[in-house]
């Protein structure tokens, strides 16, 4: 079932919009609307560059002063990027990539302790041996593929 984000952040906030939004998906993201065959439409022309419907439905779904933070990772240029959104709405955009070996002890050792359970995004478990195969179904999303744990 398609939801309309836009219009359900807007009645969920009696029409003021989310305090923040945060992009994590970056150029994989796909949109569920007219966006979505634009992007098409430029893949299949080889005019690559990013997919950015979500951080445009984010800019679309924050309130008057609020903030977009971009997680998600994004390679090169980006079009159709709604800049007069963000200024004309007085937005903070805030961007950058974690940094993943600060957090991935500690992570870990919470996971171990049992405080984190991270089975909800773990979608396939594969031997090492099978790990082109892992990636291949991670890269094209096959079978619902989100996370893959390989096992030496």
């Amino acid at each position: 079932e398609e939801t309309n984000v836009y219009e359900a952040i807007k009645e969920m906030t009696g029409g003021r919009g989310a305090d923040a939004c945060i992009d994590a998906v970056g150029m994989e993201a796909h949109a569920a609307n007219a966006w979505h065959t634009y992007d098409k439409i430029k893949s299949s022309l080889m005019m690559e560059t990013e997919r950015p419907a979500v951080v445009r439905e984010a800019i679309m779904c924050v309130r008057n002063g609020g903030t977009v933070s971009i997680a998600g990772v994004y390679g090169g240029f980006m079009d159709k990027f709604p800049i007069g959104a963000v200024v004309n709405r007085s937005l903070t955009i805030k961007s950058g990539q974690c940094h993943v070996h600060r957090y991935m002890r500690p992570l870990l050792q919470r996971i171990e302790n049992d405080e984190i359970d991270p089975s909800f995004v773990i979608t396939h478990e594969m031997n090492l041996d099978d790990a082109a195969e892992g990636f291949h179904k991670f890269l094209h999303k096959e079978d619902d593929c989100l996370k893959v744990v390989m096992h030496p």
